[in-house]
């Protein structure tokens, strides 16, 4: 990925999203570790949404 990613206004999704920066440097078998990770972080991100008064949806 060379591209940089726009942030999305939501520091926990961005930083998930940051990690898809690591895949330049990984082997395509570890690329499945590292989508699971940003998974995991739009998840928890996901799962608290509903903690945040006042956040536009």
């Amino acid at each position: 990925m060379t591209d940089a990613l726009d942030q999305t206004g939501d520091e926990r999704v961005d930083a998930a999203l940051g990690a898809l920066a690591a895949l330049d440097g990984l082997p395509v078998a570890a690329h499945v570790s590292v989508f699971e990770e940003v998974f995991s972080g739009l998840e928890r991100a996901l799962a608290a949404a509903d903690d945040i008064p006042d956040q536009p949806r």
